[in-house]
């Protein structure tokens, strides 16, 4: 399935961090591209900026941010705006990405993503608040969809509903984390083979896979870890349902070695190989058999 954009297919990729910024410029053709936290590498100089100049001129960069705050009810802050745009520019990057949320109110970012009430009103905010941002990015914004461990209960649509709307209403793309989709519907008790049924997949152009804390009667997204067995089955649901998309492992913490994370990566070639088995583009070159054992 070809997204509304005709945004290429990047293959399999990770979350540049500091700890691989020497690995990653000796890479070889190990990876297919990288993604970076825009606020990073924003308001820096130095060595972090000499090395995304550097893996710019060798891999696609897609940029995801965590301060856009789409979500929230001040007004958009057109200086960050504009040095998001100068970054994408920069760096000739493949689209720019954020989160749907809101991240801080009265001018205080709290630095953290918070959740949204899914209501008309919010709905209606969002899409005007989008595509000003599309305005002035010059390019289509990439939203995710959040982990969350909490509701609202004047919320009156689904989310996965809200989110289809907003990506109409708005024509953005969007990015399907789908280790926050688990987490998620574990946390509240919902159907996530149903959340991504109902999905506009012509709009997704970017999949997170992640690992997460399981703590019983809920689940935490710590991005500390393995993609775990049902997330991977997740992930098979949607690349059986909407063809190989650009698909990227988030790592943030107990950072593993850089062959480890290539190799948990690459697990994602089983399910992207029996969609396309001969027109994948470059992908990490460490597993081609299935993740693990499926589970139900």
């Amino acid at each position: 399935m070809n997204n509304r954009w005709q945004l290429p297919d990047l293959g399999l990729g990770v979350g540049l961090r500091t700890p691989h910024f020497a690995d990653a410029l000796e890479a070889d053709g190990e990876i297919g591209w990288l993604e970076i936290i825009s606020e990073n590498f924003m308001d820096t100089g130095g060595r972090p900026l000499y090395v995304l100049d550097e893996l710019a001129e060798r891999h696609p960069i897609v940029m995801h941010g965590v301060s856009l705050s789409i979500g929230g009810t001040d007004p958009l802050d057109f200086n960050y705006l504009s040095r998001l745009k100068g970054l994408a520019d920069r760096i000739k990057a493949q689209w720019v990405g954020d989160h749907i949320c809101w991240t801080g109110v009265a001018g205080r970012n709290g630095h953290d993503l918070y959740p949204m009430p899914y209501t008309e009103e919010s709905l209606k905010l969002m899409v005007e608040r989008v595509r000003i941002v599309q305005d002035h990015l010059e390019r289509p914004l990439v939203l995710e969809n959040p982990s969350t461990y909490l509701q609202f209960t004047e919320s009156t649509i689904p989310e996965q509903d809200f989110i289809a709307e907003l990506a109409q209403q708005a024509d953005c793309a969007l990015l399907l984390d789908v280790n926050n989709v688990y987490v998620t519907c574990r946390n509240h008790g919902l159907s996530a083979r149903e959340y991504l049924a109902a999905l506009p997949y012509e709009r997704v152009v970017q999949i997170h896979l992640a690992g997460h804390t399981d703590k019983g009667d809920h689940c935490i997204d710590t991005h500390d870890g393995e993609v775990c067995d049902a997330v991977w089955e997740l992930y098979g649901q949607v690349i059986a349902a909407a063809g190989n998309i650009s698909t990227l492992l988030e790592w943030d913490d107990s950072i593993p070695s850089w062959e480890e994370l290539l190799h948990e990566i690459g697990k994602a070639n089983y399910y992207r190989q029996q969609q396309a088995p001969n027109t994948t583009p470059k992908e990490a070159r460490h597993s081609t058999g299935p993740p693990r054992q499926h589970v139900d």
